[in-house]
């Protein structure tokens, strides 16, 4: 006679969690970040043999040391906030936007050409309202896209999006070599320097005043579109089940197109910020990485537009203070960006401890 097999319960399962309460959740990373100061902190002795928190001050005075650091911060962090609240809706519809880089470049490109082209003949106000429109449409345009391709034919948007990124880089280069100045230069230089045609005014006495008004206001706006509006309520339930939103009577092809317009549009206009509210000019760089970057913005706050600002601002905290110390104590950007990467991982890692418990063998308590 065979006796049967008993299978031993393992010694660690992982299950999903059913839901989380928010400050537990916010718990869980707060002792995620002081995990990983504690670990940056062993790796910064280790290497460098320097005292861990005089390097964390030098971190938060490469952020906050001065005004104009501390209001470089702020833009920067502005900047990466739009992008992530242009993905926003895009992703909450599962549909994977990874062309926020391009869609950045088309919209900075419309209004480098604007700018150029009737900086003095139009008052700088009527001239940003132009430029302002002009970019979300020309955003709009580049994100419908790919939506219509997967709308159509049900093409993979990540794989299209990411492609429309280089065709973009390629018409940026072009039009900097056609408005190369001076020639020569491979550049366009800072349009309209002498006169500021076109530039943002100041506003609260801060150069960047305004691009920071406007990135809250559309933060704001967002947030109402995607909780309490017919058409945020569409982008759920697409994102939910395609089918469930047939059944319910949504025109699915619809909704994807509409919300791509809305996602390009908004990564349209931080080309426009970025133009005439910080550089003047326009550059296959201009975006900096930042489309890449407002994906872990963007997913890590849950599509939530204020979580999203303070995720925004940590990142730019890190990155600027990460900057300051390789200068101010002679590291290389390797270690620099090793410090910032260890913090990242220990944020991105408790976003596993929020979603999902680990439970021991022979016990039902959870692992946080």
């Amino acid at each position: 006679m065979t006796q049967g097999k008993t299978h031993r319960e393992p010694l660690l399962r992982i299950a999903k969690r059913d839901g989380i309460a928010r400050p537990k959740a916010w718990a869980i990373r707060i002792i995620a970040v002081l995990l990983s100061l504690v670990v940056s902190g062993i790796f910064i002795f280790a290497v460098t043999k320097l005292n861990p928190f005089q390097v964390y001050e030098g971190i938060f005075d490469g952020a906050f040391g001065t005004p104009r650091r501390s209001w470089v911060t702020v833009r920067d962090a502005m900047m990466l906030l739009c992008i992530g609240v242009g993905l926003a809706p895009a992703f909450k519809m599962r549909f994977w936007n990874i062309g926020a880089e391009g869609q950045i470049l088309i919209g900075g490109i419309v209004t480098a050409g604007f700018m150029r082209a009737f900086g003095g003949d139009i008052s700088t106000p009527l001239l940003l309202v132009i430029m302002a429109v002009v970019s979300l449409l020309a955003g709009a345009a580049w994100g419908m896209v790919p939506a219509t391709f997967k709308a159509v034919w049900n093409t993979n948007e990540t794989l299209f999006t990411l492609m429309m990124n280089y065709v973009a880089i390629q018409l940026t280069s072009y039009f900097v070599a056609l408005w190369e100045n001076p020639v020569g230069s491979n550049t366009v230089g800072v349009i309209n320097q002498r006169t500021k045609d076109g530039w943002f005014p100041e506003l609260f006495g801060q150069e960047y005043g305004l691009n920071v008004v406007l990135v809250l206001l559309l933060t704001v706006g967002m947030f109402l579109y995607l909780k309490y509006s017919k058409q945020g309520y569409e982008i759920s339930v697409v994102g939910d089940s395609e089918n469930t939103a047939r059944y319910a009577g949504i025109n699915v092809k619809k909704v994807t197109i509409r919300t791509m317009a809305i996602s390009g549009a908004i990564c349209g206009l931080v080309g426009f910020l970025i133009v005439a509210g910080r550089d003047q000019t326009i550059s296959t760089t201009s975006a900096g990485g930042n489309g890449f970057t407002a994906i872990i913005v963007a997913w890590l706050a849950k599509f939530n537009t204020f979580y999203m600002a303070l995720i925004s601002f940590l990142l730019i905290f890190l990155s600027k203070g990460a900057a300051e110390i390789a200068s101010a104590y002679s590291l290389n950007d390797y270690a620099a960006s090793i410090i910032e990467g260890v913090i990242l991982f220990f944020i991105l890692g408790s976003e596993f401890f929020i979603n999902y418990k680990m439970i021991f063998r022979g016990s039902k308590k959870e692992v946080h």
